[in-house]
């Protein structure tokens, strides 16, 4: 195989989180966006000591597991990788991959599954939708980035993971603007005003915060366009529209200062009975429903804490901690965006919650100034995992116990070597699926020092049988 020629080739399975794998002439090519089944066309476009990585240029034959994508904007938009995949084969798919990247560290994992979303159709609760043009020179645009393009924009309308409020609010965004004649900040030449529109909504008080993220360049009066999304017949209700400045030269969603234009600048969402505060910027789980799955499983796995001290380490806006709280003696968040951890603090007050302790700071250097010393740690690190110094400090606390949640099995995998290496074990491990249509998923396990776990096994098979009984 050489570099730019074109071949044709069946897809055997997926790797995670969306890579194709399949052999040609004997060798291993991998092609992204790529389903299990699908026969392909593909170009070379790297070989690297014996290793091929392709790019998908037609599908030739379906695959026998396709079905329709009820979104009309799929394999144009570069949101969702697997809408064509029935929601059980997504499952079986996710579940394939977790373990085929944990058992080669952890032959014995015992595995109990795949757990679904409640819902596998609009489940988000955040979006982040662009502006730009779906074409140079073309017509504003407001949505997704066109897969594999930095810059052509895709309309998506008719988004799938999204309700029919996020869909109104983007439609009427996009209608105005197109009409006032407002041009979009232009990456490039880092030129024009507007950049970017978030729109967050909590399923279970149905209220939304929209944030309409520009540039300093222009002076623009915003509040016909507040008008005009205050008139929309919506299912939620508006709880603030607001407006960020961003001058960034990177395309990413910065605060360089907020107005308000109407309402507040926080809505509410409930899990699991408690309250939370939320942000336009304040991390949430993008799944509601999906969130409480996944934080009523790890409160399973974490088990009895009573008279305890938890430490709840990358613990974002203190869900886990809240939620943890009720059953321990004391639980201490460590997170290292500070409004992340005073959203926690302002959220653990409402709920009531006086043994909640959260500090800012980066876990490998916080650790160093806390006195108490924990009895139970949960884990929730970001995509990239945990600093291998930083899980080395966590590691000799020598916890019995430990709840690690991932939300990249390859970063699981990785850090669950050294934990094994320094004499944790596998209890049992399952996966919570939060983002259907897409390669993504999360992981939990639950982790037991390796000596209390054989004295457990031996104290079970030494209990002597009670002969008192006759019968």
């Amino acid at each position: 195989m050489k570099k730019g020629q074109i071949y044709e080739g069946t897809v055997e399975h997926v790797s995670f989180p969306n890579k194709g794998v399949l052999k040609v002439d004997g060798e291993k090519v991998i092609v992204k966006h790529a389903i299990a089944g699908q026969k392909i066309s593909f170009s070379i476009t790297k070989k690297r000591k014996g290793k091929c990585e392709g790019r998908l240029l037609e599908v030739l034959e379906k695959s026998p597991l396709e079905i329709e994508s009820p979104c009309p904007h799929f394999g144009i938009c570069g949101g969702c990788e697997f809408q064509t995949l029935p929601y059980e084969e997504q499952l079986k798919m996710k579940g394939a991959q977790v373990r085929a990247l944990l058992e080669p560290v952890c032959p014995e994992i015992p595995f109990e599954g795949i757990i679904p979303s409640p819902v596998s159709e609009k489940y988000r609760n955040k979006m982040e939708f662009s502006f730009g043009d779906a074409y140079k020179g073309g017509p504003l645009s407001l949505g997704m980035h066109k897969r594999g393009s930095f810059y052509d924009v895709v309309e998506v309308e008719d988004c799938q993971i999204v309700d029919e409020d996020f869909r109104a609010i983007l439609s009427c965004t996009l209608e105005y603007f197109r009409e006032a004649g407002i041009p979009f900040f232009q990456k490039m030449r880092h030129e024009g005003y507007l950049r970017h529109l978030l729109v967050r909504k909590a399923a279970k008080t149905q209220e939304i915060l929209v944030d309409l993220v520009t540039s300093t360049q222009m002076e623009v009066d915003l509040q016909p366009w507040v008008t005009r999304l205050l008139a929309l017949p919506l299912k939620g209700c508006f709880a603030g529209i607001l407006h960020t400045k961003n001058d960034s030269l990177a395309d990413v969603v910065q605060n360089d200062g907020t107005d308000i234009l109407y309402g507040q600048d926080y809505f509410y969402e409930e899990l699991l009975g408690l309250k939370f505060k939320i942000s336009p910027f304040s991390f949430f789980q993008t799944n509601s429903l999906g969130a409480e799955v996944l934080y009523s499983k790890a409160r399973e796995y974490v088990g009895d804490t009573k008279d305890q001290i938890i430490f709840d380490l990358y613990s974002g806006t203190g869900t886990i901690a809240q939620i943890l709280a009720p059953v321990a003696k004391k639980v201490v968040g460590v997170e290292i965006v500070e409004e992340a951890v005073e959203a926690a603090k302002v959220n653990a007050g409402m709920n009531g919650l006086t043994n909640c302790e959260f500090l800012a700071g980066d876990v490998l250097k916080v650790l160093d100034t806390i006195e108490e010393k924990p009895d139970f740690i949960v884990l929730d690190p970001p995509r990239d995992g945990i600093h291998p110094k930083a899980l080395s400090k966590i590691i000799d606390y020598g916890v019995e116990r430990m709840v690690y949640i991932s939300c990249k099995p390859t970063s699981l995998a990785r850090d669950l070597v050294v934990l094994q290496e320094r004499g944790y074990q596998v209890e049992r491990c399952c996966c919570v699926d939060m983002f259907p249509g897409t390669g993504n998923i999360e992981t939990i396990c639950e982790l037991q020092k390796r000596l209390i776990r054989i004295l457990n096994i031996k104290k079970n098979f030494s209990t002597k049988p009670d002969l008192t009984n006759k019968n």
